[in-house]
């Protein structure tokens, strides 16, 4: 857990250094969010995720680099692995703004400016998280959104914002609670 903390910091302060717009997404954004609530409801996730622009690639590249993120693609997948014999587990995975995830999620990843600053670095706004955790909707991303229910950070009223398939998709969690 501490390993992967060091990690998101490492990342994001040389981002914040770099002046490289960026927001961390995934299940660190949903453990900043649910952690605003109630710090015991925060689950521990295994890696980091950032969304950052395509153009700003080899800036990113050039700010993690120097603090020991090697960047490699590999099966349409962009990361940066934390030292020369880390494993794709040990990396930041990286999502383009404003590009689809997969060619079947119903919307692009958001833009960087839909972001704010948090604790520590900036976090996606928890609309824009949430529209991409229903987009994708893994058990992973269910599970997410259930954390993000339990605290009330979401609710019925959502629904209405979003999306017919993905305002069905919250409309089935909020149905199901326990899964």
């Amino acid at each position: 857990m501490e390993l992967v903390r060091n990690r998101l910091l490492r990342a994001t302060a040389a981002l914040e250094s770099a002046a490289i717009a960026y927001a961390v997404i995934g299940g660190n954004a949903v453990a900043a969010w649910v952690g605003q609530v109630d710090q015991s409801a925060v689950r521990f996730t295994q890696d980091v995720d950032l969304l950052i622009r395509r153009t700003d690639l080899d800036a990113t590249k050039a700010a993690l680099e120097p603090v020991g993120f090697r960047y490699r693609h590999t099966a349409s997948i962009d990361m940066f692995l934390d030292g020369p014999d880390a494993k794709a587990r040990d990396a930041i995975h990286i999502i383009f703004a404003g590009e689809r995830v997969r060619p079947e999620y119903a919307l692009p990843a958001p833009d960087v400016f839909e972001s704010e600053p948090s604790e520590a670095f900036r976090v996606l706004r928890l609309g824009a998280l949430v529209r991409m955790k229903l987009d994708s909707f893994r058990d992973k991303d269910r599970t997410h959104l259930r954390d993000l229910i339990g605290v009330g950070l979401i609710d019925q009223s959502w629904t209405a914002n979003l999306p017919d398939e993905l305002a069905s998709r919250l409309q089935a969690l909020l149905d199901t609670p326990e899964g």
